[in-house]
């Protein structure tokens, strides 16, 4: 089935249980949720999506899911990233685009992914993702990647630095913030998926560098709405605290 996009756009949620950082993340309550509940329905908020799998490597996330009636498949715990366990759904279930939306992003929201996949309408566009202005007490935290891109919104590099570097501190530099949601076609998913470890990505920690390494463009589609991965109790509190608020 295609979406008013035109064609057909699969999101995938991977949500592996044993986190080291934060024990049984992708099933702790938030605001009354379980963080899996909260990131699937953003998902399934999106129209532009004619599918959305949760893939786990856990019988007791395909269970919940299966009693709520989302739509989920078991993948090998294997897997070093939540790419990879994408890339595994990917090659049995059929679409034009992939859709990778952690597991940890409780605040994901609908408008994100229209945002992410609005680069793909053009088919020459391999990988999306999506960045958000970056408030300043997250300009000089490693923790909130960095991103530049030239003016047609093609990814220059992310970086855990501070990019750009404001050499005359005039203060009028606007940095963004990358969010952690891709868009892939099939064979860009598969060739990442059968790249080894980049040597930007291994230096920085960031897999999306894997793409620039090996000569694939990012382009990027800007959002007004921020988002809280979580990795550790302390983001969880955050992350709860934003909700009750709103």
């Amino acid at each position: 089935m295609a979406t008013p996009l035109g064609f057909r756009a699969v999101a995938i949620i991977p949500a592996r249980l044993a986190s080291t950082r934060l024990p049984r993340k992708v099933l702790r309550e938030i605001a009354g949720k379980p963080m899996v509940q909260r990131v699937y329905e953003a998902a399934r908020g999106c129209s532009l999506l004619a599918d959305v799998i949760i893939a786990t490597d856990s019988d007791e996330v395909l269970a919940l899911a299966r009693s709520r009636g989302w739509k989920a498949e078991m993948t090998s715990a294997e897997h070093r990233s939540g790419t990879d366990r994408v890339y595994e759904i990917a090659q049995r279930v059929p679409a034009d685009v992939y859709v990778n939306v952690q597991g940890d992003e409780p605040l994901a929201r609908p408008e994100h992914l229209e945002a992410l996949l609005n680069p793909m309408r053009r088919p020459e566009v391999m990988v999306s993702t999506i960045a958000t202005p970056c408030r300043p007490e997250d300009v000089a935290n490693p923790n909130a990647v960095k991103v530049v891109t030239a003016q047609n919104g093609r990814a220059l590099y992310f970086s855990r630095s501070t990019i750009p570097f404001d050499r005359d501190k005039t203060g009028t530099v606007q940095y963004w913030k990358h969010l952690g949601f891709y868009a892939y076609r099939p064979q860009a998913l598969a060739n990442f998926c059968n790249w080894p470890e980049s040597k930007l990505e291994a230096a920085e920690r960031l897999e999306q560098l894997r793409f620039l390494d090996n000569g694939v463009d990012i382009y990027l589609e800007q959002t007004p709405f921020n988002t809280v991965g979580v990795d550790t109790e302390e983001d969880l509190k955050r992350v709860a605290g934003m909700i009750l608020k709103d």
